[in-house]
């Protein structure tokens, strides 16, 4: 780029007073070129910095010669990078990032924490301490930026979406809970803000309420959970898990932090409930699972153990204390090695996720475990805390759990399904139910999963600046927006998603997007190697892991060994059916086993029915 100092003619009367005036603006501002090329030590390179510029319809540009008249060229790496970065500094975020995507000085100027630091400013006053990480002050204005909480309701003939009102005081969007009037939100620096009556229905349709207030419910706050069901009605209390000051002993002026739970009540944001931990468990995360009187809150340690305790929510809003006994839950009790990275849960179930990427399930219920499994063999009623190992051919780096489905994103960002199908949910393209882990061929990297109680949602990276929504299931109520009549394959849904959006959350009445980009979080997917995409087939999910080559032999080899320790045949014919239920075969090769096993039990003289047996329907 060239400035050009355009020198002033003399265009006023002409005076003695006014040349001399002139001549002395003029040695001034030659003194302060000559005093700007000795401070940055360019005064060498300063041919070498002119840019000669050329118009096809003006002709070539003026030598050097020709427009002594209007001065002489400067380029703008001779002004001291302070200046450039305070002028550059006043630029939108929008604007810095393409300026600094021009060429390597910009990128470097535009790319400098001094720039970062006064967009920060500017972008939120009232933010007190930058963060952490590498880079704390690009970080933190890019996430104040691009915060947002955005939402599109079901019902009604209004088909966008719309923005919340954003709490300056927050640094960046990390979670959300909608409940049925308010709105949760919690930041990157540990505060928990309240957005008081964030909903209204005016004639059948929700909105957000322009007057919208928001307080400020906690400080210092790690993870909060609610009722885990997808109804907004049923979420009365609010869980909060944060770490405050304790007295050491009663009289001094001592303290250490400790973890603790706080429990609000979210239609008013009023403390009802407290419990404190000891100094020595710290816990990061935090689920609920299980009805109103047998709650059960499910705490995740910086070691990775799980523990447990159980209130009554009945009893919450009496003013009285009580003890509640703190538990090691048996998936850390009985696998000690297992350290568990993160957890999820819905009124019934729960799911562990591993730092090595296995997956643990507890299920409470047998209807859902039917759902899920396809079977209540292994399901004991009187043991329903012990977990069951899920067989997954690669580590899973998240999750998401329905009502009776879940989905799994392994580290190549393959997704697969398993559970109910009734309604499409699983994406499959039919509605058959999985007893396993299913994969969905045509989808790859998500950017996050939900899955909702007949209906899952896929966020996704459509190209390079845009981002898509994807859905299948029941369609019913507006959930599947352009897709009434719902859809059993994902499918393209009518919803312009915001280009940072990073979560979502779906309820009976309208959808929410959060939109939060951190430069510090990336999904780590790897390449899937070729052994695996062309030549070799997957080995079966069912069969162990596909590093073993005679995995399914040794599953048919345990087959075989149960089908001959049945003693009669009708017992023979029944553990062969159920067999064939837990083979990785398709629909029409199951139906024809099953068809053919009841063709050889009728004439054998042992009767049944057509089809698979009771457990596998």
């Amino acid at each position: 780029m060239v400035w050009e100092s355009q020198q002033e003619g003399g265009q006023g009367p002409r005076r003695q007073e006014g040349r001399s005036r002139e001549g002395a603006i003029r040695m001034v501002r030659r003194s302060q070129r000559r005093k700007l090329q000795k401070f940055t030590r360019l005064c060498g390179r300063e041919e070498g910095l002119r840019v000669k510029r050329s118009c096809p319809s003006c002709g070539p540009e003026l030598g050097v010669e020709e427009k002594k008249g209007k001065g002489n060229p400067i380029s703008i790496q001779l002004f001291p990078p302070e200046l450039v970065e305070h002028i550059i500094s006043f630029l939108p975020v929008r604007d810095l990032v393409a300026l600094g995507q021009t060429c390597r000085y910009f990128h470097e100027v535009c790319d400098a924490e001094g720039v970062w630091r006064r967009i920060c400013r500017r972008l939120s006053p009232r933010l007190r301490d930058q963060g952490s990480g590498v880079r704390p002050w690009k970080r933190a204005a890019i996430l104040n930026y691009t915060k947002g909480l955005y939402f599109q309701a079901f019902g009604g003939r209004r088909r966008c979406l719309s923005k919340s009102v954003a709490p300056l005081l927050a640094h960046g969007y990390r979670r959300f809970l909608p409940t049925k009037d308010h709105v949760f939100i919690l930041d990157y620096v540990g505060t928990l803000f309240f957005l008081k009556n964030a909903l209204v229905s005016t004639l059948g349709q929700m909105q957000w309420k322009r007057a919208c207030r928001y307080v400020v419910l906690c400080r210092g706050a790690k993870d909060f959970a609610s009722d885990p069901r997808c109804d907004t009605v049923y979420r009365k209390y609010l869980y909060v898990l944060a770490t405050r000051e304790q007295q050491e002993v009663v009289g001094t002026t001592s303290s250490r932090a400790c973890d603790c739970v706080e429990v609000y009540l979210q239609s008013s944001g009023q403390r009802v409930f407290k419990m404190t931990f000891h100094h020595s468990m710290t816990f990061k995360q935090i689920v609920l699972v299980g009805q109103e009187t047998q709650r059960a809150l499910l705490l995740l340690t910086e070691e990775g153990k799980i523990y447990s305790l159980v209130v009554n929510e009945t009893q919450l809003d009496q003013p009285r204390s009580y003890t509640v006994q703190l538990a090691l839950r048996k998936v850390s009790h009985y696998l000690p090695h297992l350290r568990v990275a993160c957890m999820t849960s819905n009124q019934s179930s729960t799911l562990y996720v591993t730092d090595q990427g296995g997956v643990y399930f507890e299920v409470h219920t047998p209807g859902v475990y039917r759902d899920l499994f396809g079977t209540l063999q292994a399901f004991d009623p009187l043991d329903q805390q012990m977990p069951l190992a899920l067989s997954l051919p690669a580590k899973i780096l998240f999750c998401a759990l329905g009502y009776n489905h879940l989905g799994l994103v392994d580290e190549f960002g393959r997704i697969f399904m398993q559970g109910n199908n009734r309604y499409g949910q699983l994406g499959t393209g039919d509605k058959m139910d999985r007893g396993e882990p299913t994969q969905v061929r045509y989808l790859q990297r998500p950017i996050t999963l939900w899955c909702g109680l007949n209906h899952s949602l896929v966020l996704s990276q459509s190209s390079e600046f845009s981002k898509e929504l994807l859905g299948c299931g029941c369609g019913a109520g507006g959930r599947l927006p352009g897709w009434p009549k719902g859809s059993a394959s994902f499918v393209k849904l009518q919803v312009k998603v915001p280009l940072c959006a990073c979560a979502l959350c779906a309820t009976r009445e309208c959808l929410y997007i959060l939109s939060s980009h951190d430069i510090e979080q990336h999904t780590p997917y790897r390449d899937l190697p070729a052994s695996r995409v062309v030549g070799i087939p997957e080995p079966s999910l069912g069969t162990g892991a596909p590093q073993d080559p005679g995995g399914t032999a040794q599953a048919c080899e345990e087959y075989l060994s149960q089908i001959h320790s049945c003693h009669t045949l009708q017992d023979r014919m029944e553990k062969m059916k159920e067999i064939v239920g837990w083979m990785p075969l398709m629909a029409a090769q199951k139906d024809f086993f099953w068809e053919a096993l009841d063709m050889l039990q009728k004439a054998e003289g042992g009767g049944g029915g057509v089809g698979p047996p009771a457990s596998e329907t």
